[in-house]
């Protein structure tokens, strides 16, 4: 089992940064991929940015340049910087770990962007 919090969502106005943090416990490794999705009202779930125990990330092309995923494999956490936010980023963030079948989601944490 693997246990994921998320924390550092809030509101933030259209250009501003903000940083997603996801801490996890459990049976959590390096073999795990760890990745933020995230989900606006009234859509479905959608990827956001993946990244890989050996250091490769992937991004969704509507968050290239803007947004950074980076790991930290002895501490287990996995954050998300993202700047120049627009209000189309407007959602719940949701981290996601995945290994083999098994795959684990945090409870998510809101991200609003807003004037």
């Amino acid at each position: 089992q693997v246990q994921l919090v998320e924390s550092g969502g809030g509101l933030v106005q259209p250009g501003g940064s903000l940083r997603l943090s996801c801490a996890a416990s459990g049976s959590i490794s390096s073999s795990h991929i760890m990745a933020w999705y995230r989900q606006a009202p009234g859509q479905t779930r959608e990827f956001v940015a993946r990244a890989f125990g050996g250091g490769d990330t992937n991004y969704a092309d509507s968050v290239k340049g803007r947004f950074t995923i980076s790991r930290d494999n002895a501490e287990n956490t996995v954050s998300l910087q993202m700047n120049s936010l627009k209000p189309e980023d407007t959602g719940v963030y949701y981290c996601n770990a995945v290994r083999l079948q098994f795959s684990y989601w945090g409870q998510g944490t809101q991200v609003t962007v807003s004037s």
